[in-house]
Formats: structure tokens, C-alpha cells, sequence
């Protein structure tokens, strides 16, 4: 079995892997800037402040595969996340999390956690992956699944 610390991700700099998150819990995010559910960034902005001192991280990747809802480039990306919502938290280079160029973090995770009636597909952008700290994928959350509803699950694993 694969270690997700050990899934190469791109990152702004490269390829890299999830290492220096090992032993965190993790709240993985595919985000779109022009998305209906955009304003969750606040909400996931507040749980990581909240928590990130007891060992817990959001890690947001960008995705442009729903209604082209996430047109810019890295740079456009993380101005707009921090400039709209102050987002501290990582977000990585956009990917894709669905056909033939899914990230293998998402391939990982769609795995591990599948969704209703055990689809494997992500259906939209703001779906979410709670993962422990040993690694293991915990819970898929739906994209209308508001991050302050998340926050007792995440508790519970710190």
C-alpha cells in the first residue's frame, strides 16, 4: 500500500511528495476560484488557523475541470486566494483529479474513500479528504458540505 506522504505532487517549485505533512491530520481540497462553493475558502482558512498548531493542514489543490471554474495559472491562483480570502494554508499547482491525468494524490484518495454508491469520480469542486495521521483516508465530504461542519471530525483525530 502506497503511504500518501510518499504520493509525488507538483508543487510550485516542482515535483515533490507529501512528506513534510507526515504525521499531520489533512483536509484535502480540490478548489476552483469561480465556483459557487469559492467562499468555503474562508471556512477551511478558519479551521487551519484554528488548528494547525495541534498538527493539522489543509492542502487545496486547484482544478479546472468543472465548467472551466479555475482558469488562472498558479500565480493568478494563490493571488486570488490570498488577496479574496487570506489563505495561508498550501495551495498547490492546478491538477486534474478526474480521467487518464488524475493526479495520483486523487487517483490515492477517490481509492481509499469513494463516494456515493461507491463512485470512484469526483463530482465537483470543494470535495473533500480527511486524513489521519497515520496516513489513512478517513471520510469523503461532498462539495455542499460547509468546512464548519467537518470541524468535530477533525477534533476527534488530533
Amino acid at each position: 500500500m502506497t503511504r500518501i506522504t510518499e504520493i509525488p505532487v507538483n508543487t510550485a517549485t516542482g515535483e515533490a511528495d507529501l512528506s513534510p505533512y507526515a504525521g499531520q491530520v489533512l483536509l484535502i481540497v480540490n478548489t476552483a476560484s469561480k465556483c459557487g462553493f469559492t467562499p468555503q475558502y474562508e471556512g477551511l482558512e478558519a479551521l487551519y488557523r484554528k488548528y494547525k498548531d495541534r498538527g493539522f493542514a489543509v492542502l487545496a489543490f486547484p482544478c479546472n475541470q468543472f465548467r472551466a471554474q479555475e482558469p488562472g495559472d498558479a500565480a493568478e491562483i494563490a493571488n486570488f486566494c490570498t488577496l479574496t480570502y487570506d489563505v495561508t494554508f498550501p495551495v498547490f499547482p492546478k491538477i486534474d483529479v478526474n480521467g487518464p491525468q488524475a493526479a495520483p494524490l486523487f487517483q490515492h484518495l477517490k481509492t481509499e474513500a469513494p463516494g456515493v454508491l461507491g463512485s470512484k469520480g469526483i463530482k465537483w469542486n470543494f470535495t473533500k479528504f480527511l486524513v489521519d495521521r497515520s496516513g489513512k483516508t478517513i471520510r469523503r465530504y461532498a462539495p455542499t458540505t460547509k468546512p464548519e461542519a467537518i470541524e468535530a471530525d477533525i477534533a476527534k483525530l488530533l
